[in-house]
């Protein structure tokens, strides 16, 4: 089987992170993006210590310009892209507020992380997997593309949006060898879900523990490992037949 070449976004920490070294770990080459270099190079060593390769770059995926360098560095280091994971996002827990407060700014940033970004990588990987015959699109959306969430307009509008974009692209790929998928995470440990949990426990007058527990009917909240190791199997050949779907990870709190 031919080592596979990924790219995972928004790698520095939490979800991404995890997906990154679940991506190595299943013996593909790692390419990790975020804004923070010192996050990627933890990342990249920690690869590097299991035995992988790993490519950290550096990219603000606000700047649109950054998506197509971003590719080209990949392809520069390692050639096309198999695997293209869309994980880097902005959270409600940074300007949480009711609609009819809500920041314009923060949405436009919400939007262009959430959904442009994906786009145009999206738009950027496809025409090497159309030539080869294979690849994967992994979208991290969230349950919040089924369900709303509180106080967090632009992320549950982008979070429908990115799970429009998925069909959207499957429908599209599906006859060249190649699937489209969403992975919907629930409440994920992670440090911008720390603070969305903060934000709710003061609006709602009860404690962060409590929220934790009512997370999920596990009575916790998931681990990013439990979402990396969906993102690992959409990734593998095993799951080819498995196109278009957002694939709830929640630990039944949208059934």
């Amino acid at each position: 089987m031919p080592i596979r070449v990924s790219l995972v976004t928004g790698a520095g920490r939490g979800i991404g992170r995890a997906i990154a070294l679940g991506l190595a770990k299943a013996g593909h080459r790692v390419a990790v993006a975020a804004r923070t270099l010192d996050q990627l190079d933890d990342v990249a060593a920690e690869i590097r210590a299991g035995g992988g390769e790993a490519l950290p770059i550096v990219a603000d995926l606000l700047d649109r310009p950054s998506a197509a360098r971003l590719v080209d560095r990949v392809n520069e280091q390692w050639g096309p892209i198999d695997i293209l994971v869309n994980n880097a996002g902005v959270g409600s827990s940074q300007s949480p507020k009711p609609l009819v407060d809500f920041d314009d700014d923060f949405w436009d940033l919400t939007m262009a992380i959430n959904v442009t970004a994906p786009y145009l990588l999206t738009k950027r990987v496809l025409p090497a997997m159309i030539e080869r015959s294979w690849g994967r699109i992994i979208n991290i959306a969230s349950i919040n593309a089924f369900i709303a969430s509180m106080h967090g307009a632009a992320y549950t509008a982008s979070k429908h949006a990115i799970a429009g974009l998925t069909k959207a692209t499957a429908k599209e790929v599906a006859q060249h060898g190649i699937t489209a998928n969403a992975i919907c995470p629930g409440v994920t440990r992670s440090k911008m879900n720390d603070l969305r949990l903060e934000y709710d426990a003061e609006r709602l007058g009860t404690t962060f523990k409590e929220l934790e527990q009512a997370a999920s009917p596990l009575g916790r909240r998931l681990e990013p490992e439990e979402i990396a190791a969906a993102v690992v199997f959409l990734a593998s050949d095993e799951a080819r037949a498995i196109n278009g779907q957002s694939i709830r990870v929640c630990g039944g709190v949208v059934t």
